[in-house]
């Protein structure tokens, strides 16, 4: 068996491994590489496993390195999931080792694996779930099986006037929400050209959503990715000072409602870090939190990363961010956010 770097030839017979095997996800697809690429220029040192001319085993792999955050190897940035994917445990092995003496070679500090299922004798870091559910074939039945309380708001919602509208037109909109959105959290906003990447690499498997009041002010928006038989709402924004009109529950059902329309089978709500506000938020949608193994090689660390806002070194700086004036963080945001992977 032979382990390489990637390259663009490999691209469609990456993408066919990817697809085709069982643990494979959206974000192990090379579109998702090329929007790091476009977007940010990390180095990609993703892995490809050979035996006999056919793929066995695949590793997205990114360089990330920041004299704030440190310097790691990630498979894969901002991305829910990602990890090795193989036709067996023991290739999974090989592929972590090979990626392992990159880490060494390059003086990384630690290799992350956003993995799914754990793999054994790794670091494992309890911090994240998924919360997944079945869209039903009828738009009612989807409605009915929300909790009452969340499907109560979400009829507020429709009662308050709120309109959703589907289209990449609404991209500027989109940003300038995430932006305010971000900053009211105290988190670095990425850069324009990062949401603009996903639009452009992933064309009509990628959608923007947004929530405007019947006066037509924009106040939620989500990018949306479509995978296989899934709708995965995956970056959403709202303004706090419209939380009242329930636009977070309107928003997400009209997204569910358009999916089961469309014939989608899965609604991704996506991950959120354990007992936090969006983690109580999905809950009470009646979704049921499924654990990630997010794992770490150690290279010259000596424990596990804690990058988390939750983490409560970052509480003072969060609360900075939150004073700062907001357009100032649009300026200063982009270059942090784009190691925060």
């Amino acid at each position: 068996m032979q382990i390489r770097i990637a390259t663009d030839a490999d691209q469609k017979n990456w993408d066919e491994y990817a697809l085709n095997h069982g643990a494979g996800t959206i974000f192990h697809l090379c579109q998702w590489q090329q929007a790091i690429e476009k977007a940010f220029a990390h180095p990609n040192l993703s892995l490809l496993a050979m035996k006999q001319g056919e793929i066995v085993g695949v590793l997205p792999l990114f360089e990330l390195k920041s004299r704030l955050f440190g310097h790691s190897l990630s498979s894969v940035p901002f991305a829910e999931l990602g990890g090795p994917l193989s036709d067996s445990a023991q290739i999974a092995a090989e592929l972590l080792t090979y990626a392992t003496d990159q880490g060494r070679q390059l003086s990384c500090e630690y290799i992350e694996l956003k993995n799914q299922e754990a793999l054994p004798g790794l670091p494992t870091k309890a911090l994240y779930v998924n919360f997944s559910r079945e869209i039903y074939p009828d738009v009612e039945e989807n409605l009915l099986a929300i909790p009452r309380k969340s499907r109560a708001a979400v009829r507020k919602g429709i009662k308050e006037g709120l309109v959703a509208t589907f289209g990449n037109d609404q991209f500027d909109d989109f940003y300038e929400i995430m932006a305010h959105s971000y900053h009211q959290l105290g988190t670095p906003i990425f850069a324009k050209k990062f949401f603009r990447a996903f639009l452009d690499v992933f064309n009509d498997d990628c959608s923007v959503m947004v929530v405007r009041t019947k006066e037509g002010q924009p106040v939620a928006g989500v990018l949306s990715f479509y995978y296989k038989d899934r709708v995965l709402p995956y970056y959403a924004g709202s303004l706090f000072e419209y939380r009242k009109l329930c636009t977070n529950d309107f928003m997400y059902w009209t997204l569910m409602k358009n999916g089961c329309e469309k014939g989608y089978k899965l609604f991704d709500f996506g991950r959120s870090k354990v007992e936090t506000g969006s983690y109580s938020f999905k809950k009470h949608w009646g979704f049921e939190p499924s654990p990630l193994a997010y794992q770490y090689q150690l290279i010259t660390a000596d424990e596990m990363p804690n990058l988390s806002p939750a983490n409560p070194k970052y509480k003072r700086k969060i609360e900075m961010w939150r004073k700062m004036p907001f357009a100032l963080t649009k300026i200063l945001g982009p270059p942090l956010a784009k190691y925060l992977g």
